[in-house]
């Protein structure tokens, strides 16, 4: 089928010129990768903590359900790309959003100007710019595909562009990677002290005392202890050998190291507070006096505000109603809602029939699950009102 590009009939006879809204920083990371403070993906991943807490992020992100009010706009939700599974498509735009604080897809559409489907784009295959007059906004790309090329002045109704937090309005997001930059430095320079300390600490194994070894001059002392070594080395694990005049003291790592070491850590904190979750979500001792209920429920609160900027983006530019469902994400097995159910029928407030169809909604219990066999509990309750009868007549 043939695909339509509807932004070459929306320039019109004159293009309205327009000027570029990227951060300057920004500019300058999309040129090599790491100039001046701003903190690139590519770094940012060989970070143990933030490539953890992206991954989980982006899965949790992914997990969430995005329920359109149609049925059409449910399909290209579901699967918007023909190159990737939907999973793995939105897992990328997450994660883009996560690190960048901007997610772009470009929306490829037939003749009647209905989305086929979505093309993924790197930011630094964008740039947003805002039109002189300030009417709108158009984007400049540059696709992979040597047969599209570079597209100028694409309107933004053809453009998927999920922002996170904006000081320009909402026309681009900024990277919570930027208020990571202090701390990723400490981090480096922690890491090569911790390693530096380490080498030292255990460059050399242990002291080889001589009696009498004043008398020994440097070049003789090497070769003892090279001939030492080697008696280790081909001791194969058994007992060192010396005579009355040598002594062996293997050495320790330092307190001071360990101790350096169990603090080179510590930006994890850090790292979780930019992205607004609990540090325990990376592997940390976290809050002691939190619960796990309390500790979720803070998790719930960031993911539903990554939430809110996604579905905004989709439901402005797709006009629909999108309702997400972050239960998946927070509750992957479903028994804290079925708990929550299961309180809700012991107070009155939902019926057993009610809680039932909930919970079969939710595809927590089956469809086809069978009628519950209340015969023995009659059959009891029966004996139980003729006793009572019969107590009453005598």
């Amino acid at each position: 089928m043939p695909v339509f590009n509807l932004s070459n009939f929306l320039k019109g006879p004159e293009t309205k010129h327009s000027f570029s809204i990227n951060e300057p920083d920004l500019v300058n990371y999309l040129t090599d990768g790491i100039s001046g403070d701003y903190v690139s993906a590519d770094v940012a991943l060989k970070n143990s903590d933030i490539y953890s807490l992206i991954s989980q992020l982006t899965g949790d992100l992914t997990l969430v359900k995005y329920q359109a009010d149609t049925d059409r706009t449910q399909n290209l939700i579901d699967n918007p790309s023909r190159l990737t599974n939907g999973y793995s498509f939105w897992q990328s735009m997450f994660a883009q959003l996560l690190l960048d604080g901007n997610a772009y897809a470009y929306r490829w559409k037939n003749v009647n100007g209905v989305d086929l489907y979505w093309e993924y784009l790197r930011p630094s295959q964008v740039n947003p710019q805002m039109l002189e007059d300030g009417s709108g906004m158009v984007y400049n790309i540059t696709f992979d595909e040597p047969s599209i090329g570079f597209m100028e002045n694409v309107p933004a109704p053809d453009m998927i562009h999920i922002r996170l937090m904006s000081k320009n309005g909402g026309m681009t997001g900024i990277s919570p990677l930027l208020a990571l930059v202090n701390e990723l430095k400490i981090k480096d320079a922690s890491n090569r002290l911790s390693l530096h300390s380490l080498n030292q600490s255990v460059e050399a194994p242990g002291v080889l005392s001589v009696t009498g070894g004043g008398l020994l001059d440097w070049k003789k002392k090497s070769a003892r202890s090279r001939e030492f070594m080697r008696q280790v080395n081909n001791s194969d694990n058994g007992p060192i050998v010396l005579d009355d005049l040598e002594t062996y003291q293997p050495l320790e790592v330092k307190s001071d190291v360990a101790k350096l070491l169990s603090q080179v850590d510590w930006t994890g904190k850090q790292i979780a507070k930019a992205y607004g979750v609990p540090d325990s979500y990376l592997n940390g001792q976290g809050d002691q006096q939190s619960s796990i209920t309390q500790i979720g429920g803070q998790y719930a609160k960031a993911l539903n505000r990554y939430v809110g900027s996604i579905v905004g983006e989709l439901n402005d530019k797709l006009n629909v109603n999108i309702n997400p469902d972050i239960r998946p994400a927070i509750d992957a097995m479903g028994d804290d809602f079925a708990n929550t159910i299961s309180n809700l029928t012991k107070s009155s407030v939902l019926s057993g029939n009610q809680a039932l169809s909930v919970l079969q909604q939710t595809n927590y219990l089956p469809h086809d699950l069978p009628k519950a066999d209340k015969q023995p509990v009659q059959v009891i309750q029966m004996k139980g009102d003729d006793t009572d009868n019969e107590e009453n007549s005598n």
